[in-house]
């Protein structure tokens, strides 16, 4: 496999071809640099500052030129949202954020669709699960800058995240997302995903359907608050650092409340996908006569999707193994949503 590298400086260009050129044919060039010949690139690594407006625009002028390369692996240094989001906007197949790091890198390009999944079916997953990231991303960015929120282009993603579901199956869609995505965009995919095929399992028309990925795609909104050394730090959260994160689901809330395109359906499902029957969940300790149907299978789905995703301190958690400890989380969840779930837990 040949390998194209573009960077914007040549200690760049350095760093990233050391890691790779034992491993793959390597072609490079630097980004303001002097036109090169390329041969027939089958994988893009591109190590640009995205915070500079003219290396955007050389960087697209480049891209223009390799548009028939499908793998693009972006590598950013800062990791904040704006910065993900330009990078999926220049048409990224994956992001890489912080640090160098070679395992990820290699682990990146070694990659491939699974041998079951047609090219036409691999496109059409890793299009959805593309787009998807792109409207989280840019809701993120939203919220950083006080500007607009796209709820129109969200819910767009969430129906095609739908359709991929409906086309090509649960583990498909799993699979793919965990291969591309990470951090909390990642979590937010594999949540709408498992939300669709539950409620597809469940018979939901569609109207249902639509409500369940909506919510599912807005459910994390509020972690746009929340610094990414919190959201994605390797390893376990401090009192402090956890006392944060559960303020997510309020600062959702808030921050959706007076968008008139926001049902209330989808509020319920972005303030109280944390809460248990018992009351011993967030924001507000809600009871089971509280909490509606359509927050019961939001949380299911959420819990299951936080198990089983790849995280930068663990490997997913094997999908029996998450099941079984959704089924022992006795009176917090609805045991017949529970066992409902089973199949799409472990089957589909």
């Amino acid at each position: 496999m040949l390998v194209h590298i573009i960077a914007d400086s040549s200690a760049k260009l350095a760093g990233v071809r050391s890691m790779l050129e034992k491993r793959y044919d390597i072609t490079s060039e630097l980004l303001h640099g002097a036109c090169v010949q390329r041969c027939q690139v089958d994988a893009l690594v591109v190590k640009v500052d995205l915070r500079a407006f003219q290396n955007i625009c050389s960087l697209r002028k480049t891209l223009d030129s390799l548009s028939h390369v499908d793998k693009r692996i972006f590598l950013i240094d800062e990791t904040t949202h704006l910065s993900t989001s330009q990078a999926y906007a220049l048409g990224a197949s994956s992001v890489l954020q912080g640090p160098l790091n070679q395992v990820k890198l290699l682990k990146e390009l070694a990659n491939c669709m699974p041998a079951e999944l047609s090219p036409l079916d691999a496109q059409s997953a890793q299009a959805a699960a593309a787009g998807g990231e792109i409207a989280l991303a840019s809701m993120f960015t939203a919220v950083a800058s006080g500007s607009q929120i796209d709820v129109h282009g969200a819910r767009n993603a969430g129906g095609k995240i739908a359709h991929a579901i409906e086309e090509h199956g649960l583990s498909k869609w799993l699979a793919t997302v965990r291969r591309h995505h990470e951090g909390t965009y990642q979590h937010c995919l594999l949540v709408t995903g498992l939300a669709v095929d539950f409620g597809l399992s469940l018979g939901f028309p569609k109207r249902e359907i639509e409500r369940l990925y909506s919510a599912a795609m807005f459910h994390d909104i509020g972690k746009a608050t929340i610094p990414l050394s919190v959201l994605d730090k390797p390893g376990r959260l401090d009192d402090g650092e956890r006392a944060l994160i559960e303020t997510h689901p309020g600062a959702g809330y808030d921050i959706l409340k007076d968008n008139d395109a926001i049902s209330p359906e989808i509020l319920d499902g972005v303030r109280h996908h944390h809460e248990y029957l018992d009351g011993s969940g967030y924001p507000d300790g809600l009871y089971a006569q509280s909490i509606c149907d359509l927050v019961r299978v939001l949380t299911i789905s959420d819990i299951f999707a936080a198990l089983i995703e790849d995280r930068r301190y663990r490997p997913p958690m094997p999908r029996a193994d998450a099941y079984n400890i959704l089924s022992g989380m006795d009176g917090k969840l609805e045991k017949p949503l529970v066992a409902a779930f089973k199949e799409v837990a472990l089957s589909r």
